[in-house]
């Protein structure tokens, strides 16, 4: 979901964060206090108007400059060690597929971008294929520089979610939490949080093989964060 949305909260992506050095055992008792904190941003409010209002957020332009008409976001890259491991993960448990793929045999690295679209629709030739890809929206652009698969001193790319704290998560729809998640598990899928973990059910965040945080939530979201609307 959106970061402006129900993880907005400095305070609630530091709780996340913190998590890795809490002992399992204690991890729920943890979560039962963050419903607490989704709710801080509601102090926050200046006007009756509606929190997406301008009057509740300083900075926020609502007459788009038309120079920017036909932006979207189209790609988030995160870097991988190894992509035949990353595919496995984001193919197989994730159900996404390969749009592209681009090799840079000059500076020794690899593109490769999924996601949810149909690939029998994408066009054969290969320019084309390109240029089709980056007209699809929220994609992910997994990056390979070649050689840290089998790099022994490679020790892996910082996730975002420990000091310095920069990068938090990706999000991801899903048809039922609760099912993904059972899923998920079967599939030996590491978790950060499960949907019933403390007080805040019906969202969930599992890892990818580089350590990358993913959200999981469903249509019931708007429930599940309705104390923060």
């Amino acid at each position: 979901m959106a970061a402006a949305s129900l993880l907005s909260s400095s305070a609630f992506f530091a709780s996340f964060r913190r998590l890795a050095s809490v002992p399992q055992i204690s991890r729920y008792a943890h979560f039962k206090g963050l419903d607490r904190i989704r709710r801080f941003p509601a102090a926050m409010s200046t006007s009756s108007a509606p929190k997406e209002a301008p009057a509740n957020n300083p900075g926020l332009h609502t007459e788009i400059d038309p120079a920017t008409k036909g932006y979207f976001l189209q790609q988030t890259m995160l870097r991988v060690k190894d992509p035949k491991v990353s595919l496995d993960f984001y193919t197989r448990v994730m159900g996404m597929s390969l749009l592209k793929r681009l090799d840079f045999e000059e500076l020794k690295f690899s593109l490769y971008f999924l996601g949810y679209e149909d690939v029998t629709s994408a066009p054969a030739d290969r320019i084309k294929r390109t240029e089709w890809t980056f007209r699809q929206k929220a994609t992910l652009e997994l990056t390979h520089n070649w050689g840290t698969e089998n790099d022994p001193e490679f020790k892996g790319y910082h996730n975002g979610n420990s000091d310095p704290r920069g990068f938090g998560h990706i999000g991801v729809t899903v048809d039922d939490v609760y099912r993904a998640c059972e899923r998920f598990e079967r599939l030996g899928v590491e978790f950060v949080k499960k949907p019933n973990d403390g007080k805040i059910k019906g969202i969930a965040f599992i890892k990818d093989p580089d350590g990358y945080w993913i959200e999981i939530f469903d249509h019931t979201i708007g429930t599940v964060s309705a104390s923060a609307s």
